[in-house]
């Protein structure tokens, strides 16, 4: 019987990642080990050895595509902050919707000074300190000092 080395014991290896999840790294080590030390005298079958491998290809094919994914959602983020920076320095009307009733309390008008994303969600800060949601804006118009100005 051959000596097993101390090098494969899992208590050995090295963990990886902290989560849950099997990374193709980890993947690959696993079956490295398992075809250094399958028996000689009934090896892995192919059809076993390419199932695996397909495997550890689906899982490299999702790792890319889950990166993409992750950086197309920032960039859309980034892309909807931009979008609305044009509403800087002009005056908005907006819907302050009453929680108990779903209806509309009130509208208010106030000066865009900043455009932030917070939680998913496009949000415009007033010179008021107040922050609003873009969806409750329902007029846009220049400040009252440019408009002067343009006569």
């Amino acid at each position: 019987m051959t000596k097993i080395d101390p090098n494969l014991y899992l208590a050995n290896q090295s963990r990886g990642t902290t989560g849950s999840a099997l990374g193709k790294d980890e993947f690959l080590k696993i079956l490295m080990a398992q075809i250094k030390n399958q028996d000689p005298l009934n090896p892995m079958e192919d059809k076993e050895f390419i199932s695996q491998m397909a495997t550890f290809s689906s899982l490299e094919q999702m790792m890319n595509i889950s990166s993409v994914v992750t950086n197309l959602a920032n960039n859309q983020s980034i892309a909807n902050v931009i979008q609305f920076s044009n509403l800087i320095g002009k005056d908005v009307s907006y819907e302050v919707i009453d929680e108990e009733t779903g209806q509309v309390k009130e509208t208010k008008t106030g000066t865009v000074k900043s455009v932030l994303q917070s939680e998913g969600n496009i949000l415009l800060e007033l010179t008021d300190g107040s922050k609003i949601n873009v969806g409750s804006v329902t007029k846009v118009t220049q400040e009252a000092a440019e408009e002067e100005t343009n006569e």
